[in-house]
């Protein structure tokens, strides 16, 4: 090959299979509503690119070789594709769809949010198979690979700036545990609290290993006495109820049970008092129907929700 693959206009590829089809140059030049001069031309560049043996003159048209039409079936698997994403661009029905949507997020908010996400989205695309899953170690990689469409994190968690991100909600945060508490119904002061044992609940790639409370905790001068590390919202949840357990979560937890109240935060500064939550797909979709779609979905869900009092 004379030139460089990189350089060859995609236009020509499409010349060449028109050609390869039709077997006649006067006949692929109306097919694509070009001149007979602009075929000649285009071949000339094929010519150059591939070498003079793509075409045998023949008395009523062209026979191609068999680098033709290798050549033509090859770009055709390389063109449909590429004329898949334009259409889904251009001709995108929501009430149509009929595709796969995955949804990420971290397992608190899977717990919360889910049920009435999933009931938007399929509001939005009835059609649409949906996949809600939890946020794990490796889900920013399929994030990255475009095999998540939309996720759902708290802002402070750090995501590449393939990611494009915006503001879904702000949850103010307190102490849970349960109705009555013997302690937190009198006083929710470090000084009150420090013994009290603590639950947590695993947010996998955010507090996995380390707790951001142990941190807290140790700035005070405390130790936090953790009873409850899980996964589970569940299991947490009757532990606080049947013990004198505390979390750092916020009012939504009562939405979950309603055996469990929230109580006033401790002495804390402003930044720890509350958390953002953001959505966000990668940067190169923001143009393509689907993600907007979502986008919109999720923001008009959240727009929606208004966080319980304590």
């Amino acid at each position: 090959m004379k030139n460089e693959l990189s350089e060859l206009d995609l236009n020509l590829l499409k010349l060449l299979k028109a050609v390869v089809e039709t077997r006649n140059t006067h006949s692929a030049a109306e097919q694509l509503g070009i001149s007979q001069t602009s075929v000649s031309r285009g071949l000339a560049k094929l010519r150059e690119t591939f070498g003079d043996q793509l075409f045998i003159r023949k008395a009523h048209g062209v026979e191609p070789s068999e680098l033709a039409e290798k050549l033509a079936e090859a770009a055709d698997e390389m063109l449909t594709p590429l004329q898949k994403v334009l259409d889904s661009y251009q001709q995108f029905e929501p009430l149509a769809f009929d595709g796969e949507v995955t949804v990420a997020m971290n397992i608190y908010f899977l717990e919360l949010f889910g049920d009435g996400l999933f009931s938007a989205i399929k509001h939005a695309l009835p059609n649409a198979s949906v996949k809600m899953v939890y946020w794990q170690e490796d889900t920013l990689s399929e994030v990255l690979s475009g095999h998540v469409d939309y996720l759902i994190h708290f802002a402070k968690f750090p995501l590449p700036q393939e990611v494009y991100q915006h503001k879904l909600h702000e949850i103010t945060l307190g102490l849970v545990a349960r109705r009555e508490h013997p302690v937190l119904s009198i006083s929710s002061d470090w000084e009150a609290i420090h013994h009290l044992p603590v639950t947590r609940l695993i947010i996998d790639g955010v507090n996995s290993k380390h707790s951001p409370i142990e941190a807290l905790y140790q700035s005070k001068g405390y130790q936090a006495q953790f009873s409850l590390v899980t996964h589970s919202v569940r299991i947490l949840l009757n532990q606080l109820k049947h013990s004198d357990a505390i979390m750092f979560g916020s009012s939504y937890m009562g939405t979950l049970d309603p055996e469990v109240s929230t109580y006033p935060l401790p002495l804390l500064p402003k930044e720890l008092r509350s958390l953002q939550v953001n959505g966000g797909y990668l940067q190169t979709k923001r143009g393509f129907p689907l993600n907007q779609l979502l986008h919109q979905t999720v923001q008009t869900f959240f727009d929606g929700v208004i966080q319980p009092e304590p």
